[in-house]
């Protein structure tokens, strides 16, 4: 007896195909250029190909995937000049959110200061847990953007932000760029409270190009010797 799910519309197990890959790849369990080959998937996903297929396409037009033609679907690789197009329209985008986020009397100030007191705490540990740390953080900048009140700001920051998670960013962190990130989640939180937009928004912003410089540290220091930025593999 077959073990694949399936049902009449497909629908359910397309969507837990392309909720499973997708996980993958933004985990970095599944690399910048593997290939994402069907039969495989299926396997272990343990559904039909079709779904998979269906998977793959919504992949692919979500950006976290291309099609090769006649040879197949792989996942996207990211140069760190297109790292640093994407940083540039979410700080753009996101301080502008988190401005709003401050002006908006129904803010979650509660659960901010908590989340950012979790994501402390995990710091401190001997053995920080990224995979939960980068969690809470989401639900950080997800509160905020969606305390904006602007849905197509949190929709369209949503569609950035999934690239730079590829490349893992606490991980890459030193001790002292985890630390200083910490402390501006708990000065946007006290900004918002505040109700004071343009602390808020010079605080994100301060935050979000720290993060890219840190990321930049990293691709710098794994960049194969004699190649370009635009060459080096993000």
């Amino acid at each position: 007896m077959s073990t694949r799910q399936e049902t009449p519309s497909g629908n359910l197990s397309t969507d837990v195909a392309y909720q499973s890959i997708r996980a993958k790849i933004l985990s970095g369990e599944l690399a910048g250029g593997a290939w994402l080959r069907e039969n495989e998937l299926a396997n272990q996903l343990g559904v039909s190909r079709t779904p998979v297929r269906e998977a793959l396409g919504r992949l692919v037009a979500d950006g976290l995937a291309r099609h090769e033609p006649n040879r197949g679907v792989r996942v996207e690789e990211w140069t760190p000049r297109d790292l640093n197009e994407i940083y540039d329209l979410r700080v753009l985008l996101e301080s502008h959110g988190t401005a709003m986020a401050a002006l908006n009397p129904a803010t979650d100030v509660v659960l901010l200061d908590k989340l950012a007191s979790e994501m402390t705490l995990i710091t401190e540990q001997r053995h920080p847990d990224f995979g939960r740390l980068t969690e809470l953080n989401n639900n950080f900048h997800s509160t905020l953007l969606e305390s904006s009140g602007n849905e197509r700001l949190t929709t369209v920051v949503a569609s950035i932000v999934q690239v730079p998670l590829v490349r893992q960013t606490f991980a890459r962190y030193n001790q002292a760029e985890l630390e200083r990130s910490m402390a501006h989640h708990h000065e946007i939180v006290r900004a918002v409270e505040a109700g004071d937009a343009q602390w808020a928004e010079a605080i994100m912003r301060a935050h979000l190009r720290a993060g890219w410089s840190a990321m930049q540290r990293f691709l710098i220091a794994s960049r194969p010797k004699g190649r370009t930025d635009g060459q080096a593999d993000a």
